[in-house]
């Protein structure tokens, strides 16, 4: 059974800082790419940054400069480092596996909340 866990999330000051995990079971972690997505209220679902088995990482322009994504091979967990975090950074946040071997597998996890307020 395929499982995506994200915790970290919660409540944060503007220009503060979280950071978001993703532990996976049940895949091959080594082949998938994994990345963060968020969805904030009343909007679409948007992808703030992946990164590749290889360790190749690419970011949204809002989170670049600001983010950080990193994967860990040995726990099968990946990360989202979130610094100078603003109010608009506000929304649920969703961790998801994406295989490089088979097209169409794609795991989501349940999502993770985090709030930007003062």
């Amino acid at each position: 059974q395929v499982q995506l866990v994200e915790s970290g999330g919660g409540l944060a000051q503007p220009g503060g800082s979280l950071r978001l995990s993703c532990a996976t079971s049940g895949i091959d972690f080594s082949i998938h790419v994994m990345g963060w997505y968020r969805q904030a209220a009343g909007k679409q679902r948007e992808l703030v940054a992946f990164i590749t088995p290889g360790g190749g990482a690419s970011y949204d322009v809002a989170a670049k400069g600001r983010f950080t994504i990193s994967r860990d091979e040995i726990s099968d967990t990946a990360y989202l480092q979130m610094n100078s975090l603003k109010p608009e950074d506000t929304a649920v946040y969703y961790c998801n596996a994406r295989s490089v071997r088979v097209i169409g597998n794609e795991y989501w996890g349940q999502g993770t909340q985090v709030t930007v307020s003062s």
